[in-house]
């Protein structure tokens, strides 16, 4: 059986020998993020908005695709050693996620259509090197997995989707989790799970984080109109982590943290 985030999540915990949860931790994070809230930070008229990179037409199909294009290449920005992936635009330095936002928008006036799927169905890995081309020296991290990524899912909304995310929003018909399964059982590079103890565990970052974007893009209006955007957990993204840690709602084994310390690749473990 495969258990969905939340059922997951409780499957991990139950299992886990290297981390643990400590209450009064967690009644801090809860505070500070009740402030947060408070001041509508997270809500589709604090975060979303204020980014200088996010679209800014709430209405259109072609800003959906936009939302599609950076969560299907929402993933690993950071370099191990050195210097970081940066792009500068519009006067303007970004790292990480904002790194990929930022060339997205920089093609996009250069007059690349790389928002649409029936370009970036067959674009060129040399075409999408100058289109992710840093101002660090450093190439953007995973450049041929992107690709390989972006032919796949480009195809698929091509052949099956008449060529636009939008269609399968539309599917969903104001469901987020038939949008959430819309978008695993089609685009298998949203299919993020693993295996522990025997039992099949699920994440779903990203598929998840896309539906989010979306809501918070389209203000939970047309596109963005999720009846149960609710049913959607938290993320595990790698900053959620570090953060819990910080504000001691997370704590590591002695083990574990030297580990990470000692930045050693931790795989399976």
């Amino acid at each position: 059986m495969v258990l969905l985030p939340k059922e997951s999540a409780d499957c991990i915990v139950r299992l886990a020998k290297h981390v643990t949860i400590s209450q009064d931790g967690i009644e801090k994070a809860a505070e500070l993020y009740l402030k947060c809230a408070q001041e509508e930070r997270f809500s589709p008229n604090g975060w979303w908005k204020s980014h200088e990179l996010n679209p800014k037409d709430h209405t259109s199909p072609s800003t959906l695709d936009w939302v599609f294009l950076a969560d299907t290449l929402n993933f690993s920005f950071w370099a191990e050693k050195g210097k970081p992936y940066e792009i500068t635009f519009e006067g303007k330095t970004y790292t990480g996620y904002w790194s990929l936002c930022a060339a997205m928008n920089r093609a996009i006036k250069e007059g690349y259509n790389i928002t649409s799927p029936t370009f970036y169905a067959d674009v060129s890995l040399e075409t999408l090197k100058h289109i992710f081309r840093s101002d660090s020296g450093r190439e953007i991290p995973l450049l041929s997995e992107r690709h390989r990524v972006l032919h796949e899912t480009g195809k698929c909304l091509v052949e099956k989707f008449n060529s636009s995310f939008a269609t399968c929003v539309t599917m969903a018909k104001n469901s987020s989790q038939s949008l959430l399964k819309i978008v695993l059982e089609n685009f298998p590079s949203y299919r993020d799970d693993a295996t522990i103890d025997g039992q099949h565990v699920t994440f779903y970052k990203r598929a998840q984080i896309l539906i989010a974007d979306i809501w918070l893009c389209f203000e939970g209006k047309g596109y963005g109109a999720f009846d149960d955007i609710d049913t959607l957990s938290i993320f595990a993204d790698y900053r959620v982590p570090q953060a819990l840690c910080y504000l001691g709602a997370l704590k590591y084994s002695e083990e574990l943290e030297m580990k990470l310390k000692s930045d050693e690749f931790v795989t399976k473990w």
